[in-house]
């Protein structure tokens, strides 16, 4: 990564990073494979996660081969076990500060590993783990300000740098009742996937900040936020926000919408 001015622009991404059986499931494996294939090959990615919530802005270990984050509990023995050994991620680091307003403070966790929101998606779409990754803290749940954020981070895109917001469209556990990968989702949950597949269609940033009052499904689809909100990110580093996102993944895991995007 010596030289990041020759490297070919990437779009943004949000996608639904599913719980660790996502590893297991044929279809969406697939999907996220095929999603990444069609992309240029990034020359790093720095991925905002739901399970990350800090402020002021934070940046994971930059170390290669930091650990992983095991953040989830009661599944197969086999997922606490995974490894995702990236490369350092130093000049990543640099660069995203540098694109940060003069006087943002910027924390670097030494210590911190990729959590599932990062890991379990790359772990499919880059499997061989040669591509240095950052996590971004999530700093804020207000959309407004998580747009910003994207804007500032857009110029990354032209070093090759791949944006992901990672969290999951719909994100109502508590109300689910049938925690089977093929479940019918309920109807919350589908009335808040088609409103946002209509936002989205329609490039309406305002209708898409606006949802915890005139989303249908609120609040069950999601009783807390921070797993819609890093879709603003995405938003935000958006070339033209005038053009709608393009859907790469829809349809239902547990239940909950899958819905993915992407913007250019």
């Amino acid at each position: 990564m010596d030289d990041w001015t020759d490297a070919k622009p990437l779009p943004a991404l949000f996608l639904g990073h599913g719980a660790p059986p996502l590893l297991d499931d044929p279809l969406w494996t697939e999907q996220l494979r095929d999603w990444a294939a069609r992309l240029p090959r990034p020359r790093a990615i720095l991925i905002v996660s739901a399970h990350w919530e800090s402020a002021p802005i934070s940046l994971s270990a930059t170390a290669a081969a930091t650990p992983l984050i095991y953040d989830f509990g009661g599944f197969a023995e086999k997922f606490y076990s995974m490894t995702y050994p990236t490369p350092d991620a130093a000049e990543l680091a640099a660069l995203v500060a540098s694109v940060l307003p003069d006087g943002e403070r910027v924390h670097q966790h030494a210590s911190r590993g990729l959590d599932h929101g990062a890991w379990v998606p790359l772990k499919v779409m880059y499997p061989d783990a040669d591509i240095p990754v950052l996590q971004l803290s999530l700093p804020t749940s207000d959309p407004a300000r998580l747009l910003e954020l994207g804007r500032r981070l857009r110029p990354l895109r032209e070093h090759g740098v791949l944006i992901i917001g990672s969290g999951f469209l719909t994100h109502g556990l508590p109300y689910l009742r049938d925690w089977s990968p093929e479940a019918k989702p309920p109807g919350w949950s589908v009335d808040f996937d088609r409103w946002a597949k209509q936002a989205l269609a329609a490039a309406d940033v305002d209708m898409l900040s606006a949802f915890r009052t005139s989303a249908p499904g609120m609040p069950y689809a999601h009783p807390t936020v921070e797993h819609y909100v890093p879709m603003f990110v995405t938003l935000g580093a958006a070339t033209n926000p005038d053009v709608a996102p393009e859907t790469t993944i829809d349809g239902y895991f547990f239940g909950l919408a899958k819905r993915s995007f992407q913007v250019v």
